[in-house]
């Protein structure tokens, strides 16, 4: 019988896993052979655990296929590489010859490169690059002990290998697929990335509200500054005043006395004129004896007249008051230089101080960055008391003032008010002079069968007709708390919230402008909280009071 030549490739014998030639042949169900140890590395991956499936046709396989080594197969794969079926070594390689990057042992000739790797592949490694890859672009980098592709990476030591080293230096190790590991650093830096952006964009919102807090802060600072400078002013005037009405005095007085006097002159001064008439007449009388006779009555009297002093009235009216009002300027000049420096010094305290809490919010931290709690005692929201005072100007003329302005009460009589464009026409309401951007607290009290309405509200809420766009709690531009014997609410935007708590006739009201909370409280041995709204503030807010028929209410001094 002639023998039988039968054609075998090296490929043929070859672990798509390793692409080496297969060592402890194993076949598994679906036909395809393996390596003992890449098929086993292969489950045991960690994508791979409890799913166990051909590298090549991906068939699934459950329980895990029983591995036992293939006997027949390794004979055939020693036969193949003792015998001369393995091609012959080739000749000394020339030096322009290229080997391939992939076989062990003796290196075949290279018949092609790969541009993306920089490879270099015989046949046999060359297609099952080509099925691998499929012409997608790929780096992979070579073994520089064992010239194999590093297609895992070892997490015990932090670097890729092949499955060569995984199998010597790196066995035992924590070896995950090197495309895996890729995905698990790309997924955790970008976790990295949105957890700084964010952390960013707290800062930028954070700084964003800083500004206009520092904004609505000192729009209300400069506008308490310009009510009390009104106030200064207006009290000079007034003293201007009353001073101009004494020296008007002074001056009418000296000049009565004056004109006095100067009538009395007149008068002694047509008595004269008569008696130097009669003595005109009597001159051209011929009559000695009539002439002595009468010349006897005529008496022209010489009178001194004490005249007024005008040098000491003008003196004490421009060289004493000039000097005291000099000494008055001085004064006033030196008190004003020294509380401006005051205040000057504590607004630059408070603006070093403000610019070092901007500063190091503005640093990104693991955190978020922390805002003080809220008071709980009553001691703790006195720390944030305002002494607030009632505009007259804001007052609806329904509304009476009461204990030095400030306390109201509503009546059925009006107030001769004058005309304001900040008055509110038809609800009883009145307004505080100052606007608040801070942390403040403050407590009033109340009384009577009508009821009050304690809130706040935006400087440009409408203050005209009847309407609920100037109605305190009744729009977007305020916010109160409707407070009656009977009952308690809530009120913003049309909307009300009814309040299960009853209040008693003290109520406090915490405004913190920044963190956006508005908080009412009834005061008595304890804090009780009725109602907190929280929102976001735009700008300054002006304590507001709404005062039912009958009722009353009182600004606390604390």
């Amino acid at each position: 019988m002639a023998a039988t030549t039968i054609s075998i490739e090296q490929e043929q014998f070859s672990c798509s896993v390793c692409l080496e030639v297969l060592t402890d042949p194993v076949t598994i169900p679906c036909g395809h052979s393996y390596c003992l140890g890449c098929i086993e590395d292969y489950w045991n991956r960690p994508k791979q655990r409890g799913r166990y499936s051909c590298p090549q046709c991906r068939q699934l396989f459950n329980p895990k296929p029983l591995l036992c080594r293939n006997t027949v197969l390794a004979e055939v794969v020693d036969k193949f590489q003792r015998t001369g079926l393995q091609p012959p070594a080739p000749a000394p390689s020339k030096p322009e010859e290229v080997r391939c990057s992939m076989c062990s042992g003796r290196k075949a000739k290279a018949v092609r490169s790969c541009a993306s790797c920089s490879g270099y592949y015989c046949a046999a490694h060359a297609k099952a690059h080509e099925e691998r890859f499929h012409g997608r672009d790929h780096k992979e980098k070579l073994c520089t002990q064992h010239d194999k592709a590093q297609r895992m990476y070892c997490r015990t030591d932090h670097r890729p290998v092949c499955s060569q080293c995984v199998k010597e230096e790196h066995r035992g190790h924590d070896t995950v697929d090197l495309e895996e590991e890729r995905g698990a650093q790309q997924k955790k830096l970008q976790d990295a990335s949105l957890k700084s952006i964010q952390k960013m964009k707290d800062v930028e919102k954070e700084l964003r509200y800083a500004v206009r807090y520092i904004k609505h802060s000192t729009e209300a600072a400069v506008e308490e500054s310009e009510r009390i400078f009104s106030k200064l002013i207006h009290c000079i005037e007034k003293q201007s005043m009353e001073l101009r009405e004494l020296m008007r005095v002074q001056e009418r007085a000296a000049v009565t006395q004056a004109e006095e006097l100067l009538e009395k002159i007149q008068r002694e001064m047509a008595e004269l004129r008569r008696t130097d008439a009669e003595l005109e007449k009597l001159r051209h009388t011929d009559d000695h004896i009539h002439f002595l006779q009468k010349c006897k009555s005529l008496h022209f009297p010489v009178k001194s007249v004490e005249m007024p002093s005008t040098d000491k009235l003008t003196y004490m009216m421009y060289k004493s008051m000039r000097g005291a009002l000099a000494d008055l300027k001085d004064t006033l000049d030196q008190a004003l230089e020294r509380e401006f420096n005051r205040i000057s010094d504590k607004v630059i305290s408070l603006k070093e101080s403000s610019n070092q809490s901007i500063s190091e919010k503005t640093q990104v931290r693991d955190t978020h960055i922390p805002y003080n709690s809220e008071p709980k005692t009553r001691p703790d929201f006195l720390q944030y008391y305002s002494d607030i005072t009632l505009d007259p100007n804001t007052a609806n003329p329904y509304l009476w003032f009461t204990d030095g302005r400030r306390g109201v009460t509503t009546r059925s009589d009006l107030q001769p008010y004058p005309d304001h464009p900040d008055r509110f026409t038809s609800w009883a309401q009145v307004l505080c002079r100052a606007g608040m951007a801070g942390r403040c607290y403050w407590e009033v009290e109340w009384a009577g069968n009508g009821g009050v309405s304690v809130g706040v509200c935006y400087k440009n809420m409408s203050r005209s007709g009847g309407a609920s766009d100037s109605k305190l709690g009744h729009n977007s531009k305020s916010w109160s708390l409707d407070c009656s014997y009977s009952a308690c609410s809530f009120q913003h935007n049309k909307e009300s919230t009814a309040v299960s708590i009853p209040c008693c006739s003290r109520i406090g009201v915490y405004l913190d402008f920044r963190g956006g909370t508005l908080s009412f409280y009834s005061v008595s041995d304890t804090m009780v909280l009725l109602h907190k709204a929280k929102t976001t503030f735009t700008q300054p807010l002006y304590p507001g009071f709404w005062v039912g028929l009958g009722s009353s209410l009182k600004l606390c001094a604390l």
